[in-house]
Parts: structure tokens; sequence; C-alpha cells
């Protein structure tokens, strides 16, 4: 019996149309997997399985199946973005149990592309941190147990790196995807602002929030991305010759890059080097102020989402982090900070078209009960192991996790790949000739 775990969205969506298997077949299987191995990831808050099996028997009946993109893909929703009747809860026991009435705009644009919801998944309180786990789950990292999978994407990030869905839907505010992506060795993109709609939580973070897929191939990350954004995300023939600058410097003073991610980010130079592109070393001008200005902006925006919620049921973490935050809500309103490092920065990318640089400076940390502990060791935690996300979305510019090469423990590395507003097509077919020149393994061999 052929079993569709493991597929790619795209064999998945091309077999449906063309009826040489049912949407149901194909959900069911993602099920069943997900059935036996999710107690050891825990990527899902909630599964939806007899819901979802509906919803793939609907699918199948639909008069315009051959033309559905995502005609029967499992996907899997982060648990902040609604899915009609049933409950959003951000990772949090102070936000209210009762079901949505009606899909998030982007899950509404999946399943009119076909796509059946399985599940929703696990998610740091209030998406606030880079490691995921709280009241309800802890979110591993598939190929590596012992570790966080990563966040605040992190269930959907180890729903697929898992094989429990080909594709997930997250979003991103200082790394969000990008963070858990590079942990779980898939391909991700922060698409630039205004590409996808966001309405995330209250505000999207000041704008810096985007939603995005989470994937085990670039084709299925374009795919997605298109279905998202409601028009076409184009694949160039060729990538042409880019001018790509690497840089292997942290944009925070004092957080150093582990030799392993460093690594990484030179081989994938060099292998675009000899693929005809001119590569450079060169560091973007960073202000010394980023990391107050992260900083600021990353508890602004938590102050703002814990409003109206009781204090009293959230993590201490969290409870400091909007503290904090509160007294830089104005300032992260007015904007100005981000438009002086967006005007430091746009001469650089007048000068190179790409920057290449590690997606994390070490690998995650252990999957241990962080939302029992205190905010700073949290929060130098994220620093140490994620300060080179942060930059572009302050900035609002497309940046892309993309795996490369392994740990020692068989757990991914990855790079990032940066751009200019509206270069979301130039970096998934750079992504994309990485992947031909370094394919990686697609999902965790887990048994």
């Amino acid at each position: 019996m052929t079993s569709w775990t493991g597929r790619t969205a795209v064999e998945i969506a091309a077999a449906v149309r063309e009826k040489r298997v049912t949407p149901r077949e194909v959900v069911a299987d993602h099920l069943a997997r997900l059935e036996r191995l999710d107690g050891r990831i825990g990527a899902f808050r909630t599964v939806r399985a007899e819901a979802a099996l509906t919803e793939a028997d609907e699918v199948a009946s639909r008069a315009d199946l051959a033309e559905l993109p995502l005609a029967g893909v499992p996907v899997a929703v982060k648990d902040n973005l609604a899915v009609r009747g049933e409950s959003m809860r951000v990772g949090s026991s102070a936000t209210p149990d009762a079901p949505a009435t009606e899909d998030h705009v982007t899950v509404a644009r999946l399943r009119a592309a076909g796509a059946v919801v399985v599940g929703l998944t696990n998610v740091p309180e209030l998406c606030v941190f880079g490691t995921t786990e709280g009241v309800h789950g802890t979110a591993r990292n598939p190929w590596d147990t012992s570790r966080t999978a990563g966040g605040s994407s992190g269930g959907s990030a180890a729903a697929v790196a898992a094989g429990f869905v080909p594709l997930a839907l997250g979003n991103d505010g200082m790394g969000s995807l990008r963070i858990p992506a590079a942990n779980c060795g898939l391909v991700t993109i922060k698409p630039g602002h205004g590409l996808v709609p966001a309405g995330i939580g209250e505000g999207d973070w000041f704008g810096m929030s985007e939603n995005g897929p989470l994937a085990t191939t670039v084709a299925d990350a374009r795919l997605m991305l298109s279905v998202l954004a409601d028009a076409e995300v184009p694949r160039p023939e060729e990538p042409g010759v880019l001018r790509v600058a690497l840089s292997l410097r942290s944009p925070l003073a004092g957080v150093a890059i582990s030799a392993p991610f460093a690594s990484a980010a030179r081989e994938a130079a060099g292998l675009l080097e000899r693929a005809g592109h001119r590569v450079a070393r060169a560091e973007p001008p960073y202000p010394l102020s980023l990391g107050v200005t992260a900083l600021g902006h990353w508890t602004a925006g938590t102050a703002v989402d814990a409003r109206g919620l009781d204090p009293r049921l959230l993590a201490r973490r969290t409870r400091v982090h909007a503290a904090v935050g509160r007294r830089f809500v104005g300032a992260a309103r007015e904007g100005t900070a981000r438009e002086r490092l967006r005007q430091r920065l746009e001469p650089f990318f007048t000068e190179y078209d790409v920057l290449l640089t590690p997606a994390l400076a070490r690998r995650s940390p252990r999957s241990v009960p962080w939302h029992e502990r205190g905010w700073l060791p949290n929060v130098l935690v994220n620093t140490a192991y994620s300060p080179l996300t942060p930059p572009w979305n302050l900035t609002g510019w497309p940046a892309m996790a993309v795996p490369f090469d392994a740990l020692p423990s068989g757990a991914p590395t990855a790079v990032q790949l940066v751009g200019r507003p509206g270069s979301e097509a130039r970096l998934l077919r750079l992504a994309e000739q990485l992947e031909e020149l370094r394919p990686w393994r697609r999902t965790a061999p887990l048994r």
C-alpha cells in the first residue's frame, strides 16, 4: 500500500488533482503517523482528526478539484491564527477557550486552495520566545528530541520535520519562522512587509510580524507563499549572476557565531561562487544600538498582546517581558528607530543583491521547561543562539532560512538569505540553487 507521508505538497496535490489518490487517503495517512509519533515530538496542541477527514471529503467533491493548487494537502496552523470552530490559545492559560467563528485570512486562502487543516500547533506563551514549551505542550526537534524545536513557530516546524504534514503555516516577528526552520531542517521565507496579510495579535508587533510557509522543499515553499499572497510568486528560469555578500558577524555585539554555523555559511558561499555568482565577504553596517532597538520592540510587542489578559494566568517570564515592554510601546509605534535602521542598511543592498549569513549562532537549546524559568535566563539563551534574525523584522525586508549541512548529532544547520524589498522570487530561486547543489534530507528519520 502506497504511503503519502513524506511526499511533497507539489506531489500530493498533483496526485489528488489527477485522482490517483483521494484527499481522505492522504489525510488519513498523515493522521496515522501523527497519532503514532507526536507523543515524542509535541508538535500539536489540538488535532482535528474527524473534522479533517470530513473536510478532505469535501475537497474531493469540489467541482474545481482539477484547478486546486493545494488539492488534498494536509497543513498545520500555528496556534495564534484563527481556525473556524477551534479555540486559539496562543500558548497560554490566560486566553479564552471559545472557538473562532471564522478563519484567519491566510487559513481561508489555504482552504480555498484545497488544503486540509489537520490541527493547531504548539507555541510558547504569546509567541514571545525562540523555544516552544508551556501549559499546552512542548515542541521538540524531531532530529534531536533532547533539543527544542525553536520558536515561536516551533510546533509548526516540528510537524513538518516529523512528516506529520508537508506544509505548515507560521509567522515571524523576530525570527519565529526562521529559527525553528533552521533547527528542524526546513525551508521558510519571512516575506517582506505587505506581500501576505498579517493580522497577528494586536497590531502585528508594530508591523514586524509576517505570516509565511514552513516546507521541506523550495518548490513547496514557493507554492504555499503564492497561495498566502493570493498571487503567483514567479520562478525565474535562471537566478542570473547575483552579487552576494557573505557575513559571519553577529549583528549583536558580544554574541559569537559557533563553528558549525559559520562553516555552513562559508560552504554555501563557496558553492554559489562556483556556480557563477559574485561572492564577497562584507559586513552590513549594523548600529551598536541594534540590541536595544530589538529588545525594545520585542518586549513592546508582548506588552500590547498581554493587555486585557489576567496577569495571574501568565508565566513569570511573560509577565516580566510585558512589563519591560510597556516603557517602549510609544517609541515602537513611532517607528523612528526602524526607519533609521532601514536608511543605514539601504546602501549595503544597493551594492549587494543578497546577504548570506548563518541562520543561527549555535544549535537550539535543550528542551527543558524554559517557561518555568526566569525572564533573564530566557532572554540570554534566546539572544545567544538567534541574534541574526531580528534586523530583518525591524526593516520589514524578506529573509529566508535554508537547510545546509548538519551537526555531528545529525541535526541540521542552516543559512539565512536576505534581500531588499520585493526580492522574494530572487531569494527563493537562489535557495533552489543551493538545494540543487547540496540536497538535504527532508524529514527526520523517526520510527
